[in-house]
Order: C-alpha cells, then structure tokens, then sequence
C-alpha cells in the first residue's frame, strides 16, 4: 500500500506473526531483490486502542510514527472487515493517534484524516542537541561546506526542516544523509527541504531515516508546516507538494494538534 507514493510492505499480525521484523524489512525492502518498499508496517493488536502500528524502516530500525502508514492502516483494517468503525484509534510508539475514515464509492476508503497530536519543540524532547530551548532559523554548520538554517520539530519522530529554493537541484542523497547522521541528532533525524509556492502551499522533498528520499512522508508534511507557522511563512492550513501526491495539513489553534489528510491506495495482495 501507499499513501502518495510512500508504500509500504503491510502485513495482517492477526492472522501472521513476524518473529524478525527487522530482517525481513531488509530483505522484503529491497526494490531490486525483494519485493520493493519504503519499509514493513505490522497491523496488530493492542491493548488498549482498535489497533496497533509497528514499523519498521527499509534498513530495519524502528521508527516512531508514520502519518502515511497510519492512513493505510485504516483503509486495511476497515476494508477487510476488521472493524466497521470510521473513527479509530491507533497505537504507536508516538503514542495513541486518532484517525477518521471517509469513504468514497462502493464503501471503499477514500481518504483519511489523522490526528497527530501535539508537536513538539523543545529540543532535549525531539531530540537535538543544541544551546537554546528550541531550534528555530537556526544556522547549523553540517560540513565545511554544507550549513542550512533548520528549524526543529518533533511529530513523534525527529525532523530538522530547511527552508530554500531550488529544491530539486540538491544532492538529496549526499547532503540529506549528511543531516540525517549529523552528531546533534543523537537518534538520527528526518530531513525536510521545503520551498514556499504560497502562504498555503509548500513544495516539499524529504530524506526519511533509515530509508533515504522517498515520495512522500505524512509526520514530514506536518513538521513542515508547523515550522513554517513559527517562521512565519504560511497559513495554518496548507497543501504540502511532495514528489508523490499532495497532503492537506491543519495545525489546530484551539487543540494545539496537528491534522493529517491525505489518500491511501492499495497496490497488490500476495503470499511469500
């Protein structure tokens, strides 16, 4: 499945149980000798929420939150009868997300809103080392000859995005991986190069941890915005460009959360 392009290898844990996720991530991931994906996403149980999310990047580390997979997963858990509920709740290691459920023809998920919660600012929390509470504009020197104002911003997972033109002609692969790895981030970090089109909408290229640039990255968008509102560079509601679709962000003025909305799209079915 894929949200806007950002596809993930997804599996039933009610029905199959994974005892090495991580190997079979790496393996599963590889798009030349495996089946081909940003990552493995498990659907299964949870004690205390309808389901619960575990994921996996394509290298094999465990990542916190994924706003794309979360999409998919309600369009999985509902299409297969694993619920009739359109207002769900997931469990992940970010905590508990809240997702709404919109259906298009023949009963089918069209689209899903989902409730990000809070961000988070302040830097030991994100986190990332850095002399002052929190890390907005500023100038960070990753290389002699590489440095990028960041702003800082957690969605349940760690994000330094960077404001600048001309986006398409970086070095993703060389200078995000540069960032990613970059001692100030002691959990590694995702990367957002982000160019302002308008007030409300961001064009937008990512380099995900653990799993380089990809078409797309939901927590990204939202981080993206929120540190666009704190730079004041865009509306509260706004469309975020990727490489694989739009995603219409909200950060909320009376909850303080951040709402993700975006498709989610089945690819194929099979056994291995």
């Amino acid at each position: 499945m894929h949200g806007i392009g950002n596809d993930y290898i997804y599996v039933n844990g009610f029905e199959e149980k994974i005892e090495n996720p991580a190997e079979f991530a790496i393996t599963w991931s590889d798009r030349h000798k495996g089946i081909g994906s940003d990552g493995l996403v498990l659907i299964l149980p949870s004690d205390y929420c309808d389901f619960r999310m575990q994921m996996l990047n394509a290298d094999g580390s465990e990542a916190e939150m994924c706003g794309n997979a979360a999409r998919c997963i309600g369009k999985y858990v509902y299409e297969k009868g694993l619920t009739d509920k359109t207002n769900l709740t997931l469990e992940t290691l970010s905590g508990t997300k809240r997702l709404e459920l919109f259906l298009g023809k023949d009963n089918l998920v069209d689209r899903v809103t989902v409730d990000m919660g809070e961000p988070v600012l302040e830097a030991s929390q994100i986190p990332v080392i850095f002399e002052t509470e929190n890390v907005l504009n500023e100038m960070v020197h990753f290389s002699t000859s590489v440095q990028y104002r960041i702003t800082c911003v957690s969605m349940g997972n760690p994000h330094a995005v960077i404001f600048t033109k001309n986006i398409h002609k970086i070095n993703l692969p060389k200078i995000g991986s540069l960032i990613e790895n970059a001692t100030i981030f002691p959990r590694r970090t995702n990367v957002e190069f982000i160019e302002i089109l308008a007030s409300d909408r961001l064009n937008m290229r990512v380099w995900e941890r653990g799993s380089g640039e990809t078409l797309a990255c939901g927590t990204g968008a939202c981080a993206a915005v929120v540190a666009g509102i704190l730079n004041g560079f865009c509306d509260r509601r706004t469309t975020v460009q990727l490489l694989g679709g739009e995603l219409v962000i909200e950060w909320n003025a009376f909850d303080n959360h951040v709402y993700l909305s975006g498709s989610a799209t089945t690819v194929f079915e099979g056994e291995i």
